[in-house]
Formats: C-alpha cells, sequence, structure tokens
C-alpha cells in the first residue's frame, strides 16, 4: 500500500505505519497546488488542513481513499471522490478534548480580557482599573450548538464552572450524548432562536454543511442578547463576518473565534481580515485540535484505519463509498 502524507505526522505514527508494510511518501510542507504532481501512484492520501481539489482526485489514478487526520471533511471535495469511487474518511472524536480547551480559553479570555492585559504589560502600561472590571462565569447561561464530541467536551468544562448550559433539543440524540448532557444539567430548548435568546454565550461546535453556513448571520445575531459573546472553534463559513462585525459595532457583542472565512491553508502567511483585527474579536490561528494529545490520537486513529484498509475493511467514511474498500490493499510482498 502506497500512502501520501500531506501534512506533518507524528513519527512514531510514521513508524507504525512503515512497520506493517506500507510505502510512505511523507510531504508535509506541500501546498494544495502542488498535491495533483505529487498524488502520482498513492492509494491513501492522508491530509490535515492541505485541501484536496477534484484535480487531486482526478489524477490519484490509484486512489482508494483519502483521510482527513482530524473531524471536518469540507477541505475535500466529496462529491468529486465519490463521482470516482474515492472514499473521504475522517478521524472523529479524537481531537474533542484539545477543540473543548480552546473554546474555553477563549470564553475566560473574553471575561477576563487576557490578550489585552497581557499586551499592556509587555508595553509597559499598568491598568489595574481596567482589568479589574470582570463580571465571571458562574451562572452565567451559555447555549452549545452541536452536541457532539467537541460540544459535549465544552459542556462538560462550562459545567464544572458552574454555567447554566442550554442545547437545542434533539428526538433521536445517541443515549451516551444523552446520558453525557444530563449529568451536565443541559436544559434543552425548542430552537436555535430560542437558544440565542436566553443566553449570555452561543459557542458554536457544528460542521460546515449547507444547513450550516452563514448560520450566524443578521436574523440569527439580531435574535441574541445586547452584549451577548459568540464562540466559534467549528469552522470560519459558518458565521456571515459582515453581519457580526455590525453586531460588534453597534450592539456591544464580542466573539473569541479560532476560525475565520478565507483564512490561509499554508501554516504561515499574510491573514489581512476586518473580522480578525476587530477590537471586540479575540482570535486565534485554528489551532482547536493542535495540541500533541490530539495529534497523537488521531495519528493512532489513522493508523487503526490503515491498517484495516490494508485488510480490506473501510472505517469513518463520510461521502458514502464502500466498495473502495472491496478488496485488502495490500502488497504482495506483505502478503508473503
Amino acid at each position: 500500500m502506497r500512502i501520501l502524507i500531506a501534512d506533518s505526522f507524528p513519527g512514531t505514527a510514521l513508524a507504525a505505519i512503515e512497520a506493517d508494510g506500507a510505502r510512505c511518501d511523507y510531504r508535509p510542507g506541500i501546498t494544495a497546488e502542488e498535491l495533483p504532481d505529487a498524488v502520482g501512484d498513492a492509494d491513501v492520501l492522508v491530509v490535515r488542513s492541505t485541501r484536496v481539489d477534484a484535480r487531486t482526485i482526478a489524477v490519484g489514478h490509484r486512489l482508494r481513499s483519502v483521510i482527513r487526520a482530524g473531524s471536518g471533511t469540507n477541505t475535500i471535495d466529496r462529491d468529486a471522490a465519490a463521482a470516482r469511487g474515492v472514499a473521504v474518511c475522517n478521524v472523529p472524536g479524537r481531537n474533542a478534548i484539545a477543540v473543548a480547551e480552546l473554546a474555553f480559553a477563549l470564553l475566560l479570555c473574553l471575561d477576563r480580557q487576557v490578550p489585552d492585559a497581557v499586551a499592556d504589560l509587555r508595553a509597559g502600561a499598568w491598568d489595574k482599573a481596567r482589568y479589574g472590571k470582570a463580571r465571571g462565569l458562574y451562572g452565567r447561561s451559555i447555549g452549545i450548538v452541536g452536541l457532539g464530541d467537541i460540544g459535549l467536551a465544552f459542556a462538560e468544562r462550562a459545567h464544572a464552572f458552574g454555567m447554566r448550559l442550554h442545547a437545542i433539543a434533539k428526538p433521536d440524540r445517541a443515549p451516551e450524548a444523552a446520558t453525557r448532557a444530563q449529568a451536565c444539567d443541559v436544559d434543552f430548548v425548542a430552537d436555535l432562536a430560542t437558544l440565542a435568546g436566553s443566553c449570555d454565550v452561543l459557542s458554536f461546535h457544528v460542521p460546515c454543511s449547507e444547513s450550516t453556513r452563514g448560520m450566524v448571520g443578521r436574523e440569527l445575531l439580531a435574535q441574541c442578547r445586547d452584549g451577548a459573546w459568540i464562540i466559534n472553534t467549528s469552522r470560519g463559513e459558518i458565521v456571515d463576518e459582515p453581519a457580526l462585525i455590525d453586531a460588534l459595532d453597534t450592539r456591544g457583542m464580542r466573539a473569541g473565534l479560532d476560525v475565520f472565512d478565507g483564512e490561509p491553508t499554508a501554516p504561515t502567511g499574510v491573514f489581512d481580515s476586518p473580522l480578525a483585527r476587530h477590537p471586540g474579536v479575540y482570535g486565534t490561528h485554528h489551532v482547536g485540535a493542535s495540541t500533541e494529545q490530539a495529534q497523537q490520537a488521531v495519528a493512532d486513529e489513522v493508523v487503526r484505519m490503515l491498517g484495516a484498509l490494508a485488510e480490506g475493511r473501510l472505517l469513518h467514511c463520510v461521502n458514502g463509498v464502500r466498495d473502495a474498500a472491496s478488496e485488502p490493499l495490500i502488497d504482495a510482498a506483505v502478503r508473503s
């Protein structure tokens, strides 16, 4: 089995893949534009943030699967992959704690103005009058939009801080998720509009899809309380950025954001974003899942998925392609 790994990947996981007999082409610095020329005869493509477009899918003549080493797959052209019988797979849940930790860090920063306080201290300014003012999180109401693995991990941390938790009722919620929500005393409401109108904070933990794209828009923001806070560590595309900027300017709202619409796909670069520059925003660089713990957990699951694929089993497929694993991907030399 030939594997192209097009983003950074832990060395221990690379060693485990090669120990199983696979041949790895490790290209952590490759760009989306360079990917079509690199995919070559790879059976499997593993990516983190690198975009995989239709051209890459088309020229990957041996490609059987694209594995996103994370949960979201909006950076992969799933339709183009499905049309060519290429399975798109993700790694759900393994980075949930890391993202929840950053979301809660952003929440704490909004309350205590930590980034501004640090910047002033570094500049030699002492302003206890400003930074000694904070409402505190205990007893405040927070609406959690999306109670998947990340949303539940965030809920558990907010509950530990004594916040009052609210979410949207979902009749087909998995029993384990329902049990975890019950342990956090989550109060369920009928819809997103009700949630927005009843909470001091809204934290978003949803995938990017047709139903969520632009969901944080003028209509929803109009239903929020004046001075409400928005936390988004999911996908930048779910926010209508001009609408949010208007709410920040006119209604005293603030936001903690790890993701932005049109953010760079490369690890470094220039990013000119009015929303990221806004004084009412504390922003980070789409690093919610970027802890050593999370990356190792994700890599370990990728290793397991590759082992299963080598045996003819497909795990975590998200684009409906099932026959990509119709036969084992084990080289003859490995079989012998």
